[in-house]
């Protein structure tokens, strides 16, 4: 639920003058967004533990499609270890869920600063963070999980048996799924930030070294694996996205008017 308060911004505002507040002013509203957001976080997992079942379920049907897999079951190696994948997936999926409010209360810290203008473009684009999250998820789901677990099952299949726990192979899932989903929202971002004035589609493209440079750090990240099949199936999306953002910033200045030179 959004405050009333943060929808209604004096007239004097509407030129995108920022708002007269001290230090501990701004302290104060950043403690109480952070409040609602990290409350959001918590709502979300409590409804995500109703479902966590379901997901966990879901997660493991990739591992129960190795041919070479002949109990779909993980191994649990503590007593808490399962209770413990168990909220880790509820947090997750409470995660997912609470992106529109986290993004929301960041962006409302922000927005008094802006102009009516570039206030519209940054509410209209919150329900696309979680459409670009869930679009992540699913190409990472779709494309990468059966190469990437094909590969960590087969190398050096001569010397070592796989047998994965639990812990080992849901961390790497559920890590692999959300940063894609993360960087997803790359070109959104840039979007954003080009309506203010702080980057323009020449920048982006003279940078295109550091973004390949960037791109491949991110896979390395991204993926446990330093093959280059893996690393590739990661970077090209993220260099793909990259260049998504520069026509999206291209747009983004047009729309807010900014006419300046780099």
């Amino acid at each position: 639920m959004t405050d009333t308060a943060d929808l209604t911004v004096p007239e004097a505002l509407e030129d995108g003058h920022e708002l007269r507040m001290g230090f501990f002013e701004h302290l104060d509203e950043l403690r109480q967004r952070l409040t609602r957001a990290v409350l959001s976080l918590v709502v979300g997992t409590v409804i995500g533990i109703f479902f966590t079942d379901r997901v966990l379920m879901l997660l493991q049907e990739p591992y129960c499609r190795i041919p070479s897999v002949n109990n779909c079951e993980l191994v649990i190696l503590d007593p808490t270890g399962n209770i413990l994948i168990y909220f880790k997936v509820a947090l997750m999926v409470g995660g997912i869920l609470s992106i529109p409010m986290v993004t929301y209360q960041l962006l409302m810290f922000i927005i008094p600063g802006l102009t009516r203008k570039e206030r519209r473009y940054i509410l209209l684009s919150i329900p696309a963070t979680t459409v670009l999250f869930i679009v992540g998820v699913l190409f990472a789901w779709r494309i990468l999980m059966p190469p990437a677990l094909g590969f960590l099952n087969e190398f050096q299949a001569q010397i070592f048996e796989p047998e994965w726990t639990a812990d080992g192979y849901i961390s790497f899932v559920t890590s692999l799924l959300f940063w894609m989903g993360v960087a997803f929202q790359t070109p959104l971002i840039f979007f954003l930030i080009s309506l203010l004035g702080l980057v323009s589609a020449r920048t982006l493209i003279r940078q295109w070294r550091i973004a390949i440079v960037g791109a491949s750090i991110a896979a390395a990240l991204i993926t446990p694996t330093i093959d280059p099949v893996n690393m590739f199936l990661v970077m090209a999306p993220l260099l793909a996205l990259y260049s998504l953002s520069i026509v999206l910033v291209y747009f983004g200045r047009k729309l807010s008017g900014v006419d300046r030179k780099d």
